[in-house]
């Protein structure tokens, strides 16, 4: 969602509102806070509790002296259509507390609404997150300076006890806040618990349409590759390897892992991370653009993976070429537009209403994305069912969409439709992504957290 300087996650369509009622947060920090906030970006930074001092950085070598300990296992719930949303369970705090949060890769901060008192926030499923004391996260940590590289901010310390940040996503939504510190509860796959010390956002101030409506999570889940990731924290602690993968369940739910130990041995298709610009996003680079097995006529396409998109956007030339041979294959079908479902902007009715995509996937080339060439060359397909949704008017809907008409320049965004039951890793330690079709339904038995 971000304005392509910060995080990417994106959902502008009717059926993505519910995911935008939590997306672009930051956060500040708690009850004892005294919250001064600005109309303009550069806000009045927030006062510190009385008698408080900022925390350290956790020792380095706190949980798993770079061991690392083993991987975490975590439920998601959500679809993609009607929810328009993955989350998780996160435990946070001393005693744990729940907080769901929206799985994304797209960007790198983790952050939750937060009672500093709030400002402006949603009401979410759980009560709003209250640090105790002592909790700031200074202007001149690691992370803070980090966070400010990857939100596209200057890093100034006008408050050189606390770090603030503000967050702009692609669909204009912001988030004001500051960093914290506080334990996260994850049981590993090896049966321990542990409780890292992490920095996260403690938002008081979301600003965008719907900002104010409720939201079925607490804030965001940030997995990017920016070193202001959970990810990155994780493993400076030795708790997991810096390595993030998810499954997505075409029927709902599905699983988050950090660490390695779920990957497949052999059968995954790996590409390099990208190294050009695109590498503050996940992306296996460009790719050429097949429908069935004819090349479409574009350049190669510059492509990110990002769980917090729910569709797939090709930029202008990419996305009408593809429309185009779509609607000369459907010609030749029973199928006719229908104009009145506006769940997306181009759908598709039958005889009688289609109940599943399995109904109408016949009618449906499979797209493919060819990534390298030669020996070294990948592929990743999308079949139908991974760019159709079927709606509540039981109409069948393209989940492709026009990037160019959100502004997303010259990226094509993979997004959760195209990635159901599809194991997606993102491979930090050994920079590769890597992906194989599986079904998604099961849970891991070992390591899954929540306790």
């Amino acid at each position: 969602m971000p304005q392509l300087h910060s995080p990417l996650s994106l959902s502008t369509t009717p059926a993505e509102k519910n995911k935008h009622t939590m997306r672009s947060r930051t956060l500040q920090l708690l009850l004892l806070l005294s919250v001064l906030v600005t109309g303009s970006s550069a806000a009045t930074p927030p006062r510190k509790p009385k008698n408080s001092t900022p925390i350290p950085p956790p020792p380095l070598e706190s949980i798993g002296s770079k061991r690392f300990s083993s991987s975490a296992v975590f439920p998601l719930i959500g679809n993609v259509y009607p929810h328009g949303l993955y989350y998780a369970s996160m435990l946070i705090g001393n005693p744990p507390m729940p907080y769901f949060l929206d799985v994304d890769t797209g960007s790198d901060l983790t952050w939750l609404q937060c009672d500093a008192p709030c400002v402006s926030c949603s009401k979410g499923p759980h009560p709003y997150y209250r640090p105790a004391k002592n909790r700031l996260v200074p202007c001149e940590h690691d992370t803070c300076v980090s966070l400010h590289v990857s939100t596209g901010e200057k890093h100034a310390c006008d408050s050189p006890s606390q770090c603030d940040y503000e967050i702009t996503y692609a669909d204009d939504w912001s988030s004001l806040g500051v960093l914290v510190h506080d334990a996260f509860a994850l049981r590993l796959a090896n049966t321990s618990i542990v409780h890292p010390l992490l920095a996260f956002g403690c938002g008081y101030d979301q600003q965008g349409t719907g900002a104010n409506s409720p939201s079925p999570t607490d804030g965001v889940l940030g997995l990017g590759n920016g070193k202001s990731s959970i990810l990155w924290q994780l493993r400076d602690q030795g708790v997991t390897k810096n390595v993030v993968g998810h499954c997505l369940s075409r029927t709902g739910g599905g699983y988050l892992f950090f660490g390695d130990d779920l990957v497949p041995p052999t059968g995954m298709n790996w590409a390099p991370m990208s190294q050009s610009a695109l590498r503050k996003y996940y992306s296996p680079g460009k790719a050429s653009l097949y429908f069935g097995k004819h090349l479409l006529a574009v350049k190669e396409l510059p492509v990110v993976l990002d769980s917090g998109s729910s569709y797939t956007y090709f930029t202008n030339q990419p996305y009408q070429a593809f429309l185009s041979a779509l609607k000369k294959d459907l010609n030749k079908t029973p199928l006719k537009e229908a104009f009145e479902d506006t769940s997306l902007p181009v759908c598709w009715k039958g005889s009688k209403p289609f109940k599943s995509v399995l109904d109408v996937k016949k009618y449906f080339r499979g797209l493919l994305l060819n990534f390298g060439s030669g020996r070294k060359a990948v592929q990743m397909e999308i079949p139908a069912e991974n760019y159709l949704i079927i709606t509540k008017h039981g109409n069948a809907c393209l989940g492709i969409l026009n990037g160019s008409e959100v502004e997303l320049n010259d990226l094509n965004i993979i997004g959760d439709i195209s990635m159901q039951d599809v194991m997606v890793v993102y491979d930090n330690e050994k920079e590769r992504i890597g992906w194989v079709r599986t079904s998604c339904d099961r849970l891991p038995k070992s390591g899954t957290t929540p306790l």
